[in-house]
């Protein structure tokens, strides 16, 4: 077998390459490539060192030391160009992100949505004639969104194809109540039912928030939007009342002009119950009757599961959508438009001035 050679002279060459090329080096990735190439694990350097052990004893000390001052001499120049190339790069970052303060300042400013003005306004109408605003979890259970509401355990809203269901939930509330199934609220009425068993009567509270249905987001759906919904439960109240507050409502929303009319319906948690309709003049100069939510009487089965006598308290409720409020009111034909987030749209209604 042959002996292994060491050749000095190839190896300081290959290093001094490496040393030149450190100098000539513009980058820390570049440096870390050259680093691998003249000290890594296939260099001509590390091959040297591994020979070392196959040599004469009397070469190993000398080819030794010889080796380990071109590994000290890279080693030095490696360190040395890399804290320069860093100090570079960082002062080159520096430059690139200088904000230049002379240039002219961007003055405009966003918008508050439409929709969360509009929530604000009704939430104010209610607050001057006495009422107070309620506000639910959004995460609710069944019970409390359909078993108080006196929906049957077959009632189509429950199925999957209208109701978002989470992981169900067996801890107590702040009622006392258990827990059950977990829905996505899909109305705001929930809440009712939880001021009405925590608060007591008598009670005057509108609610509004998001609710959640699995509807597909068109023109004129979207699965999650809000709802007003008003509830006052007193003694000695009647239809009357309720088609007072409606039309005052109509005006507080849409003018002076603005009225509304009842149509018998069918709701669980009411009875009797309506559908609302909205006369309005509208901004083209026309005017017609639309539908704009719901309504009734409080239902004997709601009072009694929230604890309250329905020979001695009667009460209304009734719910509108803010989405479609708005669309009415601004003769929106989209509700895209509400969902998209673009800035030119909150704009247009001069809330963010």
């Amino acid at each position: 077998m042959s002996e292994a050679v060491f050749d000095e002279q190839a190896v300081v060459q290959t290093v001094q390459q490496g040393l030149q090329a450190l100098l000539d080096a513009q980058s820390t990735d570049e440096l870390h490539a050259l680093r691998t190439q003249y000290a890594g694990a296939q260099s001509e350097l590390t091959r040297a060192s591994k020979m070392i052990g196959s040599l004469p004893n009397d070469q190993k000390k000398t080819v030794g030391k010889i080796v380990g001052q071109l590994r000290a001499d890279f080693g030095r120049a490696y360190a040395l160009r890399e804290q320069e190339l860093i100090h570079l790069e960082e002062q080159q970052k520096l430059e690139s992100e200088t904000v230049d303060v002379t240039l002219p300042v961007n003055n405009h400013l966003g918008a508050r949505h439409p929709l969360t003005v509009l929530m604000e306004e009704i939430q104010d109408f209610f607050i001057s004639r006495g009422w107070q605003v309620s506000d639910g979890p959004e995460v609710e259970t069944e019970w409390y969104n359909f078993d108080a509401l006196n929906f049957g355990p077959d009632h189509p809203a429950r199925q999957m194809q209208d109701t978002f269901y989470v992981k169900g939930d067996k801890s107590r509330d702040a009622a006392g109540f258990v827990g059950s199934n977990m829905v996505m609220r899909t109305q705001t009425s929930s809440d009712q039912v939880r001021a009405l068993i925590t608060t007591g009567v008598p009670l005057y509270i509108v609610c509004t928030g998001r609710v959640f249905r699995t509807d597909e987001l068109d023109a004129t759906h979207t699965p999650v939007f809000h709802q007003c919904e008003a509830l006052a439960v007193d003694k000695h109240l009647t239809m009357a009342d309720l088609k007072g507050t409606l039309d005052a409502l109509a005006v507080a929303m849409f003018g002076p002009e603005a009225k509304t009319r009842l149509r018998p319906s069918y709701f669980p948690f009411t009875e009797p119950s309506a559908e609302m309709d909205l006369w309005f003049p509208d901004k083209k100069g026309g005017a017609g009757w639309v539908e704009w939510g719901g309504c009734g009487m409080v239902h004997p089965n709601v009072l009694r599961s929230a604890g309250i006598d329905p020979d001695e308290y009667t009460g209304f409720a009734f719910g509108v959508g803010v989405e479609r409020t708005l669309l009415f009111r601004h003769d929106i034909n989209d509700m895209h438009d509400l969902v998209e987030g673009d800035i030119r749209f909150s704009k247009q209604f001069t809330m963010g001035r």
